[in-house]
């Protein structure tokens, strides 16, 4: 149909792939820790929206010729990589912020960011990944007969499905999340350790993003 071949095999490889923990799953972790499931959920939504963009481009072609220069794939690289960065010193530093302010009965967290700027979060967080764009680029044409007359209705649905698993998968890693902040809430010290480890974890992803090497 369409000319999508394997079909069963790209079932296994994208729920593989929404599995393996990265800059994706460490943001919807952070905002789920910081804000509980709700912002969890948005941001898995702002990621899934980003995951729209890359599905699009892949099958009008836009993303072969992004991978095909290698400026172009410097500079979504570094952009990512501060992008990261970024979020992670800013989750530690504000975590930080409370601890101070813990001992203060009309203060004990800090303001909740609007739900609106957590889906622009998580929807720059995906789009700013070079290797989800490589990933598109390499993985999704394998799945798709050279002799198909149909190849951008084919990509689209392979992206549809996949935006689909990685909705599901991520709305789960929040609720998840969500859950273990719910249940710490009363514990500070914890929490803390929690929001720290997040904001660490952005932090070494966007090393890592910005040594990758093509």
């Amino acid at each position: 149909m369409l000319g999508i071949t394997h079909f069963g095999f790209f079932l296994v490889a994208v729920l593989l792939l929404n599995v393996t923990p990265g800059p994706d799953t460490a943001y919807i972790v952070g905002r789920s820790v910081a804000q509980g499931r709700s912002a969890g959920l948005v941001s898995a939504l702002g990621i899934s929206a980003g995951c729209c963009v890359h599905a699009l481009a892949c099958a009008f072609g836009l993303t072969a010729l992004l991978a095909a220069s290698a400026t172009a794939f410097t500079v979504i690289k570094l952009v990512g990589a501060c992008y990261l960065v970024y979020l992670g010193v800013r989750l530690i530093f504000a975590k930080q912020s409370d601890a101070a302010a813990e001992a203060k009965p009309a203060a004990t967290s800090v303001q909740p960011r609007p739900l609106r700027q957590l889906f622009l979060s998580g929807f720059w967080t995906n789009v700013l990944n070079p290797k989800v764009v490589l990933f598109f680029v390499s993985f999704f044409p394998q799945f798709v007969t050279v002799t198909s007359s149909h190849k951008i209705l084919a990509f689209l649905a392979l992206g549809a499905v996949f935006v689909l698993m990685s909705t599901a998968w991520n709305s789960f890693i929040a609720w998840i999340a969500g859950s273990v902040t719910a249940r710490f809430s009363g514990k500070p010290g914890v929490k803390k350790w929690l929001d720290r480890t997040v904001g660490s974890a952005f932090v070494g992803l966007g090393v890592r993003l910005a040594t990758t090497v093509r």
